[in-house]
């Protein structure tokens, strides 16, 4: 590993290179790699990573007795942290992109023309990913999954918090391509937590690197989108909102609106603002706002929230316009589902959006007019997940409209060619 202090600017330029040099040659050789022995190296990853559940706990220990004494709060020790479950959940992941139908060479459409032109829309490999991340170690393993299921290189750059803990998650994952006879430069880590490393990357490795995808926090993603010289897909903030009707089920809208904010407030799912249709607040405002004091949340509401209890502190405007990724919701209370809308029009970063309601004319308006990358209807925010989605995993949220929206897997990953067949035909 490429010490960061002693790391020259050169250093790191020349290592980079190296790197996507070596990523767009293994591109090549995927790009004649078959469905099964795609399979059986994905496969064998995920036997890797079963089998190095205690490897992976020792590298990840080292990263949380750093990340602890660079005073790293709670939620982001919550997403560096592994356990044993969670390693068997991210083997589980690579396993199930193993068993996803293969994403390149489907023809997407076909049609022949009069003059007997047969013209196929066929699914390709994008070619090389750079995936730039902060503290989730488990990136490692499902980027680097679904990027090889879709026919793509990857070169793979973890954040400082989480290097010793992705660089053994990586030598599992190139260990499973060794078995299955795939060369392991498929799978490019890089060594260094320098950041210049990144500003290398972001330039395209002269060439080499046809796509960067950010997950991280704010600043990371507009350094990315800023900097890079070559396309890229956003991950922006998940500012995640549940606006709960009036026409409401209220134990339902109890038990969505903990588990959006509660099960795992630190990911980029968990809901950071509760709108509360104003028409019915003894019924609905006062239950729900007790219920999310009562497992310990913070709330930062409207006056009209504040008013219910005196714990309660009153938002200001940037309140609405922030992520936590904390135990802590901002709240208010709007006028039925075209305040909900207004608000979320307003605030939103476009990434999750839900409604508990049971009029269906109301959800058939949120559901229509909200546009967000994910909208639910009676379900928690903490579904919009590319493994709940039946992905397998996701390399993020693509909170664009370009391309790919939504959870970012294997089949999001590829883009198209047109295969025309003729019988000798010239244009006159």
């Amino acid at each position: 590993m490429l010490n960061k202090t002693e790391a020259t600017r050169t250093e790191i330029s020349a290592l980079l290179k190296r790197i996507g040099i070596k990523a767009r040659q293994a591109s090549r050789t995927l790009a004649s790699t078959t469905a099964d022995q795609k399979h059986a190296a994905l496969v064998g990853a995920a036997k890797v990573i079963q089998n190095s559940v205690f490897k992976i706990l020792n590298a990840n220990d080292l990263d949380i007795k750093k990340g602890r004494s660079k005073g790293l709060s709670n939620p982001m020790l919550d997403r560096l942290n592994l356990t044993e479950s969670r390693i068997l959940d991210m083997a589980d992941a690579v396993a199930t992109i193993a068993d996803l139908p293969d994403p390149v060479g489907r023809i997407m459409s076909q049609w022949e023309r009069p003059n007997g032109l047969n013209i196929s829309k066929i699914s390709t490999p994008l070619g090389v990913i750079g995936v730039i991340y902060e503290s989730r170690p488990n990136v490692t393993a499902e980027a680097g999954a679904l990027c090889l299921k879709a026919g793509n290189s990857a070169i793979l750059r973890s954040g400082s918090d989480s290097l010793n803990s992705s660089q053994m998650i990586h030598d599992c994952m190139i260990t499973g391509l060794a078995e299955a006879g795939l060369p392991q430069d498929i799978l490019q880590f890089v060594p260094t937590a320098s950041r210049l490393a990144v500003g290398e990357l972001l330039t395209g490795l002269e060439g080499t690197v046809d796509l960067i995808i950010p997950r991280g926090g704010l600043s990371l993603v507009q350094r990315v989108e800023l900097d890079a010289r070559v396309p890229v897909f956003s991950h922006l903030e998940g500012r995640c909102h549940v606006y709960v009707d009036a026409s409401a089920d209220l134990q339902m809208a109890i038990r969505i609106v903990v588990n959006s904010k509660l099960r795992r407030p630190g990911i980029c799912n968990a809901a950071e603002t509760l709108l509360i249709d104003g028409n019915d607040v003894d019924r609905l405002a006062r239950p729900l706002i007790n219920a999310l004091i009562e497992k310990g949340c913070e709330i930062r509401g409207d006056k009209s929230i504040a008013s219910l209890s005196e714990v309660i502190m009153v938002a200001d405007e940037k309140d609405w316009a922030t992520e936590y990724l904390d135990r802590i919701i901002s709240a208010r209370l709007v006028d039925g589902v075209d305040g909900a809308i207004a608000h979320i029009e307003r605030w939103s970063s476009n990434h999750t959006d839900a409604i508990i309601a049971e009029n269906t004319d109301i959800v058939s308006q949120f559901l229509r007019q909200v546009d967000s990358a994910i909208v639910l209807h009676n379900a928690s925010t903490q579904f919009a997940d590319g493994g709940e989605f039946g992905m397998g995993a996701e390399i993020g949220i693509a909170t664009g409209k370009m391309h790919a929206r939504g959870p970012v897997g294997a089949e999001q990953l590829t883009s198209f060619k047109y295969v025309v067949r003729g019988s000798g035909q010239i244009r006159s």
